[in-house]
């Protein structure tokens, strides 16, 4: 059990200055603010603490450091909060009830609290002890200097830590697709892409449909919605929004092609063979006919499928990026690629071609690329898949269960 030794607020950037009393509703204190909306706040990161503990251990080692001066809402004393677990509930005073959902990386807007500006000293990674923690908050309240804060468990229900590993899958999806668009967009097509933080869209009236007009990031980043509509107005096509299946971003807003986010121990799939199954990564100037591949074991037909053809080339140089063509009795039978960032593997664009599906080939797929992820380092795997489809259910039976459901609601600026 502790105390809150400081509240502190500021219209943004640091320092926040101490104030008397705050209001903390879902999205944070009233009266607070970030100069760089899009990477602090929103529901999962609403409240950023720092124990006054870590800040003492930071000046002894000669930092400027003050409460308030690197951006943390609350001060606490009494309790090393970084020691705790995601998920570990803060009962503050008599209402306010907090969450703590994730470290909050260093950054350069509080270098000044250093010497050498090296904000790393906070860092959770090189002193585990000293980081601030982001929150979310289970129960509105208000909040003074001196109010009692017990600590509780997680509770039962809780998906704190599911959310903190979404934040790292997201940041991979997102980093994935915009390797397409980029490609597409090396070609000649006009694809505009926006990129704020945590959040990431494309749209492109050149090519309908979702793939090149998607949005990602409204699960960290609500406060994205009306520049990500923007967008898909000012490209005059329609958009969807990835938002969770319980989080419409808009009223009236309805999802379309639900998907599950698929995540696993890479260690732990295990290996699958087809006899007679070859799975080869692409030679030099095969990008294109693995794009013809991909675009007949999905049926792509129309722009969409020439643009594969088109820009496919280009993507396969992107860096992380890998492709592999599947063969059986000297026949191409399947293509599928893979995309690595901060150890994880995203499994995407994994396709048998129809006359070969029903042997087993996809689970070999998947086998191969997670065994070609982890000489690469990587230790988790994760993938999409429609829900209650073929591929979901390969995935499962593959040790890559689903953790989350979200879809894709659409946005027509014609209509809406």
């Amino acid at each position: 059990d502790g105390r809150v030794l400081q509240v502190n607020l500021s219209p943004g950037g640091v320092p926040k200055q101490p104030v008397e009393r705050a209001w903390v509703g879902p999205l944070g204190l009233d009266g607070d603010a970030h100069h760089h909306s899009t990477v602090h706040g929103g529901p999962h990161r609403a409240v950023a603490l720092l124990a006054i503990e870590a800040i003492e251990r930071v000046q002894a080692d000669g930092h400027p450091i003050e409460p308030g001066s690197v951006g943390e809402n609350l001060t606490t004393s009494g309790i090393e909060l970084a020691r705790l677990a995601v998920g570990t509930r803060l009962a503050i005073g008599d209402d306010l009830v907090l969450e703590l959902s994730a470290p909050a990386n260093p950054c350069d807007v509080i270098k000044g609290s250093f010497r050498e500006g090296k904000s790393g000293r906070i860092s959770i990674l090189t002193h585990p002890d000293d980081s601030r923690m982001y929150a979310r908050v289970l129960a509105d309240g208000e909040v003074r200097p001196g109010d009692p804060i017990r600590v509780l468990p997680p509770s039962a229900d809780s998906q704190a830590e599911i959310h903190h590993l979404l934040d790292v899958l997201d940041g991979v999806d997102r980093d994935a697709w915009l390797a397409m668009w980029r490609a597409a967009a090396a070609v000649g097509y006009d694809v505009r892409i926006l990129e704020r933080g945590d959040a990431a869209a494309a749209a492109c009236a050149e090519l309908p449909g979702s793939v090149f007009n998607r949005a990602f990031g409204l699960r960290q980043i609500p406060i994205i919605l009306p520049e990500l509509l923007d967008l898909y107005r000012a490209a005059r096509t329609t958009g969807w929004l990835v938002a969770g299946l319980d989080a419409p971003p808009f009223p009236g807003a309805v999802g379309e092609r639900p998907v599950g986010v698929h995540v696993g121990d890479i260690a732990t799939v295990p290996d699958a063979t087809v006899e007679g199954l070859d799975i080869r990564p692409i030679e030099p100037g095969e990008a294109t006919r693995w794009a013809e591949l991909f675009v007949a074991g999905f049926g792509i037909e129309g722009p969409l499928a020439g643009a594969w053809l088109r820009f496919a080339p280009i993507l396969a140089k992107a860096r992380g990026y890998h492709q592999v063509i599947a063969r059986q009795g000297g026949r191409e039978v399947g293509a599928a690629a893979m995309f690595t960032r901060r150890r994880v593997a995203w499994l995407g664009a994994g396709t048998v071609l129809p006359e070969a599906r029903g042997r087993g080939i996809q689970r070999a797929l998947i086998a191969h690329r997670a065994r070609a992820a982890e000489t690469l380092g990587c230790r988790r795997v994760m993938a999409t898949a429609e829900l209650d489809d073929v591929s979901a259910a390969n995935l499962t039976s593959m040790g890559i269960p689903r953790i989350w459901s979200r879809t894709h609601y659409r946005f027509d600026p014609a209509v809406d």
